[in-house]
């Protein structure tokens, strides 16, 4: 209503104003164009204004100006600013200053000719507005924005009372950090800085896709002047990435159902449960429906035989997908390997027993495995073989010579790789797995000494030093090709204590062996058996060997009261070692025809050497031709028989 008065007094004053001049009013000095430089409809927040015109024209050129005159209005129509007269030529007005404070105030404009006849008055608005808005402030909602999710905030209302040129809109600015400013100035903000200008009501602002993490969003409300209000602030928080989720490993094949677990883990929006469109974490066995649970884990169970694929996925708080990076197998074997004997022994290798191991789905597992034997029809515990497995099959050999002569049945046992046990005791075709022991042939060996001459070690052999003998069937079909052990066992003090060497059995099966000279030694001949024929041994004989010494005397006549005879020996070792304090040795003497006396024992040194001086004080020795020689007693740790030196003759005179 006040308006509406204003408007009327100042349409009265116009009304007596013109009539003063009516008289003198030349309409051909109207200005043309009024026009507020910035804008005549625009609120400007500042108090001096520009006003421009174009001057009227007379014909080519413009018409003559004496002055411009003008003066200002408040709203009201209340005079601001009394006339004012500018003498001169111009078509502009660089300063008019607004007295008064923010509001809607007009200008009244007219030109005054050289001969003082004034034109029309013109007239144009000058708006003017310097009040600061009060704030706006971001209302961003709670949690976090997805990556993908365009960010749209709505700003709060300033309060009012509102400036007098209204609120034009918000000016917003946003960023990582401190963000950016709002507007370049302290004060105000330019029409293309203001983002949202359809006025107060057009709250609602698009940030577009942001990046992750802490984004300050600074927000000003903007007058229609440009004023701006005082800052405020909020932080949109954007996670663009989607959770990290990871599946227990698996541990190959097993025997049991399972239960497979899933974690997931972001580090910006987090997985704390937060309802049904929280966080949560899903599990999807074999492509089936997916098992949730709210927050950051969840189990499923996994049964049934075969391979199974599991999948794990995730969506954090801020609404962002994940998945494992990798999908994870289930091996499940329920059932126990397929294990049977084969159907019949080999010929050619009887005691070869195989049980082949069959599994379909984790396969056998070559680590464990045997097979085992007991008496048939016992309740004896079953003695395991030595068992390996080869390509599928459990391979052991019975010795079958060693168990007593009869009926013994065999278990097989086996696992697969995930762990199922499994026996069996019959063969592929059903039958129990039963043999009879022995599973070979038997065989027969014998050996004697004979022929080929005496050997000479460190003594004399006793008997032929060659062995011969036949290896037969126990049917006495004679063994061709076949090699033959002949194991000497040498007495004791002997090295080596035992040799064995082999020959091999000509097409009638016999064998002959030439023996090495050394000490005495028991003998022996062995068949180790092979795949199809058994041991045996037999020809047990003695070699007894005599000692070998030898010596000799320093002179063969010595003189009754007179110098010594010295003699010297040496005892043969080969094949036994002579200690460090030597061996005995019995000095002996006799008369051509008589008894071997002994009178004297020494010792040798470590090479087998002896030294003996004997004088002759008798003087019923003149004369006398004697024998002298070295005997060898049997004394322990020497392994040869007791024997002499050959004799050597001593005459006394």
């Amino acid at each position: 209503m006040r308006r509406l008065l204003g408007l009327l007094v100042l349409a009265l004053a116009l009304a007596a104003a013109a009539a003063e001049r009516a008289e003198a009013v030349d309409p051909a000095l109207r200005p043309l164009d009024l026009t507020v430089i910035d804008g005549s409809t625009s609120w400007h927040p500042d108090n001096d204004f520009r006003l421009y015109w174009d001057l009227p024209r007379d014909g080519n050129k413009d018409m003559a100006v004496a002055a411009v005159h003008f003066r200002l209005r408040d709203g009201d129509g209340r005079v601001a600013l009394a006339e004012q007269r500018l003498p001169g030529w111009t078509n502009r007005l660089d300063h008019v200053a607004v007295p008064w404070g923010p509001g809607a105030y007009e200008v009244e404009l007219w030109l005054e000719a050289p001969g003082g006849e004034t034109g029309p008055v013109v007239t144009t608005s000058l708006l003017f507005d310097d009040t600061r808005p009060e704030p706006t402030r971001p209302l961003v909602p709670a949690g976090w924005f997805a990556g993908d999710e365009i960010v749209r905030l709505k700003l709060e209302h300033p309060a009012g009372p509102q400036p007098v040129s209204g609120i034009r809109g918000y000016a917003v600015a946003v960023g990582p950090g401190a963000g950016g400013a709002p507007c370049a100035g302290p004060a105000r903000c330019k029409l293309e800085e203001t983002d949202v200008r359809a006025g107060i009501a057009d709250d609602t602002v698009s940030l577009g896709l942001l990046p992750e993490g802490d984004n300050l969003v600074r927000a000003v409300s903007v007058s229609g002047s440009g004023v701006r209000s005082a800052e405020t602030s909020a932080v949109v928080r954007v996670d663009a990435t989607g959770p990290a989720v990871g599946l227990d490993p698996t541990t190959g094949w097993v025997d049991h159902p399972v239960r497979v677990s899933a974690r997931a883990l972001d580090r910006l929006s987090g997985m704390a449960p937060g309802g049904p469109a929280g966080p949560y974490t899903a599990i999807s066995v074999d492509a089936g429906p997916p098992r949730l649970a709210a927050g950051a884990s969840v189990a499923a169970p996994v049964s049934g035989e075969g391979i199974h694929t599991v999948v794990a996925s995730a969506r954090d708080a801020a609404g962002n997908l994940g998945e494992a990076p990798e999908r994870v197998r289930v091996r499940i074997d329920e059932s126990p390997p397929a294990i049977a004997f084969a159907r019949a022994q080999d010929p050619a290798d009887p005691e070869r027993i195989e049980a082949s191991v069959a599994d379909a789905l984790s396969g056998p597992d070559p680590s464990r495995g045997s097979i085992a034997v007991r008496p048939a029809g016992s309740r004896r515990r079953f003695q395991a073989l030595p068992t390996r497995f080869e390509r599928g099959r459990l391979v052991a050999h019975w010795d079958s010579e060693g168990f007593a002569a009869g009926s013994y049945e065999f278990r097989a046992s086996a696992a697969d790789v995930a762990g199922n046990p499994g026996s069996a005791e019959r063969r592929a075709d059903g039958a129990r797995m039963v043999l009879a022991a022995p599973l070979k042939t038997p065989t027969s060996v014998w050996g004697r000494l004979g022929g080929g001459g005496p050997a000479r070690g460190a003594g004399d052999a006793v008997g032929a030093t060659v062995y011969r003998g036949r290896l037969t069937s126990i049917a006495g079909a004679p063994l061709a090709g076949r090699e033959i052990e002949i194991v000497e066992s040498f007495a004791d003090g002997a090295s080596p204590a035992r040799n064995v060497s082999v020959v091999r059995t000509a097409a009638d099966g016999r064998f002959r062996a030439r023996l090495a000279p050394g000490p005495s030694r028991q003998l022996e001949a062995v068949f180790a058996g092979t795949r199809d024929l058994g041991r045996s041994r037999g020809g047990e004989a003695s070699l007894p060997v005599r000692s070998r010494v030898g010596m000799r005397a320093s002179s063969p006549t010595a003189p009754v009261g007179g110098p010594p005879v010295v003699f010297r020996g040496r005892l043969g070792d080969r094949g036994a070692p002579i200690p460090a304090g030597g061996r005995s040795i019995e000095l002996q003497f006799r008369l051509p025809d008589g008894e071997w006396s002994q009178f004297r024992t020494i010792g040798t040194d470590r090479r087998g050497r002896f030294r003996y001086a004997y004088a002759f004080r008798d003087d019923d020795s003149r004369g006398v031709r004697f024998q002298f020689r070295a005997f060898v007693p049997a004394q322990p740790g020497w392994p040869y028989e007791p024997a002499g030196s050959k004799p050597v003759f001593v005459t006394g005179r």
